[in-house]
This record gives C-alpha cells, structure tokens and sequence, in this order.
C-alpha cells in the first residue's frame, strides 16, 4: 500500500472514531439547509426514492453525499469527485452506529469520478460518514432517528 494510501486510510480510521462519539439528533429523513443547492452534483447512483440529506466537503477535491430512502429506511453514501481525470484513491464510508458498535459498509480503490454507492439500514440509529479525493478528506455524523 502506498504511503499515501495509508496515510489517506488512517485519516479515515482516526475521522470516524472522532466523529462516533458526536452523533447529533436530526431525524434521519431531515433536509439540512443548503442540500437542495449541492444536490444537484449528486449523480444519483444511489438509486430510485434516495433524497440527498446531507454532504459534506472533501477537501477541495470533491463532495460525499448521504441520502435516505423513507420507503426502505436505508441511507446511502457516494463520494464524487469534482472533476473526472486519472484514476485517483477515492473511499466513500457509511456507518450505522448501533449501540456502540458501528456496522460499517465501504468502497475504495483507484476511480476517476465517484466511490460508492454505499448503503446501511439507518431507520432508528444515527449514521457516520466519510470520503477521501486523494490525500483530501472530511466526514460527519448525525440523522438519529
């Protein structure tokens, strides 16, 4: 694995178990100000009945976003890359936390535009979220149901 590549999963590892501990209380099916603007670089991968709820920034590179579908009770992740070039390092990862285990659902590799989709049954537990563009990263947690 290359340095970068384990620097970019340690920056993962250390995000997520910083952002367990700070769930917050919306409910999961909540819209947050600002997702209708950003949704529109949401490529929908995550499929039918899937409404963006929230995203969060990768750095500069690029965008995870988390939806929900109310029909299914699961949310879904997908990190997007802002623009499409050479294959680059991108991680998306979805958390459900249950209690204080987490049930973890990822996708990684070399792609040239998104990671994901990623899903977990979020209907009455809190989700974490997370993407890595390259050496850039960000995540959040939240949508307690």
């Amino acid at each position: 694995m290359k340095a970068t590549h384990r620097a970019a999963a340690a920056a993962l590892v250390t995000a997520l178990a910083l952002t367990a501990t700070a769930a917050a209380t919306t409910p999961a099916s909540a819209t947050p100000a600002g997702a209708t603007a950003k949704a529109a670089a949401y490529n929908g991968v995550c499929g039918t009945g899937y409404k963006v709820i929230d995203s969060t920034p990768v750095g500069n590179s690029g965008t995870t976003y988390v939806t929900w579908n109310e029909s299914t009770g699961k949310n879904c992740a997908v990190t997007i890359r802002d623009t499409t070039g050479s294959p680059i390092y991108i991680a998306v990862e979805l958390n459900a936390l249950v209690g204080h285990e987490t049930t973890p659902s990822r996708d990684n590799g070399q792609y040239t535009k998104y990671a994901g989709p990623v899903y977990v049954t979020g209907r009455g537990h809190c989700i974490e979220w997370y993407g890595v563009i390259g050496n850039a990263s960000g995540g959040d947690s939240g949508h307690c149901a």
